[in-house]
């Protein structure tokens, strides 16, 4: 019997020792993400709310685009403004009438 009681307990404080950590990697798992907003508003006026509310106009960069002329417009420019965040590392996350809405990891 005295010779069980020491692996038992070592069992046990391995087992509690585990436990612990395998608690403390669920807690750093949670990821976070960041959200711009892509919000249409004709070529001219399209702009981008990113993180921390900053509002970046587009417009003067969509100009520069050449569209084919049977193309529909917000669908053209939409499109070229979606993939150049996700340049930056965004990915589609969800609509909401003209606003696209897309996410990255947070640093």
């Amino acid at each position: 019997m005295k010779k069980l009681v020491l692996p038992v307990l070592l069992a046990v404080a391995i087992g509690f020792g585990f436990a612990q950590v395998t608690r403390g990697v669920d807690e750093n798992r949670q990821q976070r993400f960041e959200y711009a907003t892509i919000r249409w508003g004709g070529r001219d006026h399209t702009h981008v709310i990113r993180p921390g509310s900053h509002v970046e106009f587009v417009g003067d960069q969509l100009t520069r685009l050449s569209k084919p002329d049977r193309a529909d417009d917000r669908a053209f420019y939409m499109n070229a403004v979606l993939n150049a965040m996700a340049k930056e590392g965004y990915e589609f996350a969800g609509t909401s009438g003209d606003d696209f809405i897309v996410k990255r990891s947070a640093p």
